[in-house]
């Protein structure tokens, strides 16, 4: 991968907030913020659950297995 390429994919998570760049002289020093990546991991903990209920239902909806849940509504 090419210094320039490295660079611009530098920038893009710079831009998504990933990133903090830190000109130092004539050096850019490249600081990870793990903020956004904590509150990512956060909302998909909180949907894993529910996401998981949902696939068990339609996988047993798929197979033809009966489940009680889907009789209520």
């Amino acid at each position: 991968m090419s210094r320039q390429a490295v660079t611009k994919h530098l920038d893009v998570l710079a831009d998504a907030g990933l990133l903090e760049i830190q000109v130092v002289g004539r050096e850019r020093m490249h600081v990870l913020r793990t903020a956004p990546l904590q509150e990512m991991h956060q909302w998909l903990a909180s949907h894993s659950a529910e996401w998981d209920e949902r696939l068990t239902r339609l996988s047993h909806h798929l197979d033809g297995a009966p489940d009680d849940r889907l009789d209520d509504h």
